[in-house]
């Protein structure tokens, strides 16, 4: 059964390509959510003046992975700890969210930050957004064609992708080995 998640942890070309990655999941879309603009474009997000977050939405398959374990991979692999940033990517768009569908996924987010927490000895500022009586509130908007597959293209050859994209994936790999898919 498929079923969707949205994260935002700082630089959605990164995210994206750890997502990708991942047992179950089906595809990766690069966006914007959280904000107050209309159709943002990339330009617009920049400025850090919509409200928005750079994010994914992920299409999953909840008989292969669960809701929770991506949670856990989507924490463990950028620093839930920074405020508003994500290295040298400072402002809002880059905030540490998560985006729940529904009071179940709310759930389990506020779980997953405290088993973080817990684990790591540390305080994350991931925020859970935009819900509203048990259903998610906030709009999605696609990014614009040049920023979907972008590590797989030309991220490539982008010295920041080539920077802040490996150490995820190896983060990916060394600490949910299990969940990585064969090809990757």
């Amino acid at each position: 059964m498929t079923e969707t998640a949205i994260f935002a942890g700082g630089c959605f070309w990164c995210t994206e390509a750890v997502m990708k990655d991942v047992i179950g999941v089906e595809s990766v879309e690069s966006g914007y959510i959280g904000g107050e603009t209309e159709n943002p474009t990339y330009k617009q997000i920049c400025t850090g003046k919509t409200g928005h977050a750079e994010a994914v939405k992920v299409a999953y398959d909840a008989d292969t992975i669960s809701y929770g374990e991506l949670l856990d991979m989507f924490l463990g692999t950028h620093d839930p700890t920074q405020l508003n940033r994500q290295g040298n990517d400072v402002g809002t768009q880059y905030r540490s969210a998560i985006f729940p569908m529904d009071a179940k996924q709310q759930e389990e987010a506020e779980a997953a930050i405290g088993r973080w927490n817990a684990a790591n000895g540390a305080m994350a500022v991931t925020t859970i957004e935009g819900m509203s009586n048990g259903e998610q509130t906030a709009t999605w908007y696609s990014a614009e064609g040049y920023h979907q597959d972008y590590w797989d293209g030309e991220g490539q050859r982008n010295p920041y992708c080539q920077a802040t994209i490996p150490p995820k994936l190896m983060k990916l790999r060394k600490s949910f080995q299990k969940y990585v898919k064969d090809d990757a």
